[in-house]
């Protein structure tokens, strides 16, 4: 991830991250409970919302992202560890963590079915795995035009792939989904799930 994403990354996210996006996180994280793994922690926007987590251990591949991350993390309210390190190769032992969080990230990851196997490894059988991200659309139209910008998106915004449906990756690792929430029609959802094993 370049440092000129990470530089701008805020400043671009702020006006949905005011308008709804931190309700969205508050209330997702409110659910993230014990010693919690973050996925692709960014820049930190998630650090000082978690309040009933024991500990949170966050993952980061890209160091620019982790240097922005530092003045969120003096903003917590709990212990957070941030490790660079990417999803498809996760460096914990099994059965690790009572939740997994994954915000915004799923859209970056270059193997997102790696990177659903670790998650599921490293969460404890029943764990909870919380999601927010945005995904392919149901409407057909839309659908169709996010595929048709994804391969110029990716270049724009540092590999986002807009026509992820990261959903139905969860479903075929036998990840069981318990509740979703749609927003601004069906493009980010926020799921609750349960880790089997």
């Amino acid at each position: 991830m370049s440092r000129v994403f990470a530089n701008w990354y805020d400043f671009f996210m702020k006006p949905l991250e005011n308008k709804k996006f931190k309700k969205i996180r508050k209330e997702l994280l409110a659910k993230a409970t014990g010693n919690v793994l973050e996925l692709g922690s960014g820049t930190g926007i998630n650090f000082p919302l978690y309040e009933t987590a024991a500990t949170v251990t966050a993952i980061e591949p890209s160091e620019y992202m982790i240097d922005r991350s530092s003045v969120k993390r003096k903003q917590a309210v709990v212990p957070i560890e941030v490790i660079q390190a990417s999803a498809e190769e996760l460096p914990f032992a099994a059965d690790t963590f009572d939740t997994v969080v994954a915000t915004l990230v799923f859209c970056t990851i270059p193997k997102p079915d790696k990177a659903i196997l670790e998650m599921k490894r490293v969460c404890k059988p029943g764990g909870k795995i919380l999601l927010f991200e945005h995904v392919q659309m149901q409407n057909r139209f839309l659908a169709s035009l996010q595929d048709w910008l994804t391969p110029v998106w990716k270049k724009i915004c540092d590999g986002c792939c807009l026509n992820r449906n990261t959903l139905d990756l969860m479903r075929s690792k036998d990840i069981s989904i318990c509740k979703v929430h749609t927003y601004y029609r069906d493009l980010f959802v926020f799921a609750e799930a349960e880790n089997h094993k």
